[in-house]
């Protein structure tokens, strides 16, 4: 891996998104446009919102990045753009490193468009600090964007990458606690929770909801996340020459 060709990787990324402003506005938009609706329908329970808005804002960014990410990565094989690549001095990594970093930096407008408009316009009531929340909604975005990388490495067509995102995100989101506490699961659902990278997402939230600052176990459920981020980019590096060639 060489950080300069990384980086170089990076700024394609970013300059293709520029060109492409429905792509970057729905990345921005979606997100907040679910989390506004949210609040509309429990308009008169603001209680409600108050206990599920925290975790849309780590599922809400994941699903909208794994499907993008998972999408655009598909575009680049099959146009043969990513053979066109791998002949250039071009570690695996630094191409799933330079995508990560350029969906880093679309996560973080993101997460500061989306975590302003819960907190000072929908008034999502949290103990925490609002950093700290735009902190783990970042990681979030991230983690959505490494498993559509990952994903995207098993996929022939655009149209299978699309069939991934209900196969690996919609039991996460069924398991992760936002509908029934992951304490209060079945055991063998609950041990399957522990397992899962949106758990971990939604109890970092939880835990700034409720003020837990990231020295408490808040920090290490965001610790857990980015090596979940980590680890999916391992893999997808290791699985992308296979699919690739």
């Amino acid at each position: 891996m060489t950080p300069r060709v990384t980086l170089a990787v990076a700024a394609r990324v970013i300059t293709q998104l520029r060109r492409d402003p429905r792509t970057v506005a729905l990345l921005i938009a979606l997100p907040t446009v679910f989390v506004t609706l949210m609040w509309w329908m429990f308009h008169d329970n603001p209680v409600v919102f108050d206990q599920i808005g925290g975790p849309l804002l780590a599922i809400f960014p994941s699903v909208v990045m794994f499907v993008v990410t998972a999408v655009t990565t598909l575009r680049e094989r099959s146009g043969g753009t990513l053979s066109r690549l791998f002949t250039m001095p071009m570690a695996k990594l630094d191409f799933l490193l330079g995508y990560a970093l350029a969906f880093a930096l679309v996560a973080l407008v993101q997460a500061v468009v989306l975590v302003s408009i819960a907190l000072y316009l929908l008034g999502l009531d949290i103990q925490g600090a609002a950093w700290q929340l735009g902190v783990v909604a970042i990681l979030d975005g991230v983690l959505g964007a490494a498993l559509g990388l990952l994903s995207s490495a098993f996929a022939a067509t655009e149209f299978q990458a699309v069939q991934m995102m209900p196969a690996l995100m919609i039991p996460q989101i069924l398991l992760c606690g936002l509908f029934v506490p992951r304490s209060d699961l079945p055991s063998v659902l609950h041990a399957l929770s522990d397992v899962l990278p949106l758990s971990y997402a939604v109890d970092a939230v939880l835990g700034v909801a409720k003020g837990n600052g990231f020295t408490t176990t808040t920090g290490a459920d965001a610790l857990v996340v980015l090596a979940f981020i980590l680890a999916a980019l391992a893999l997808g590096a290791a699985t992308l020459k296979r699919r690739t060639a």
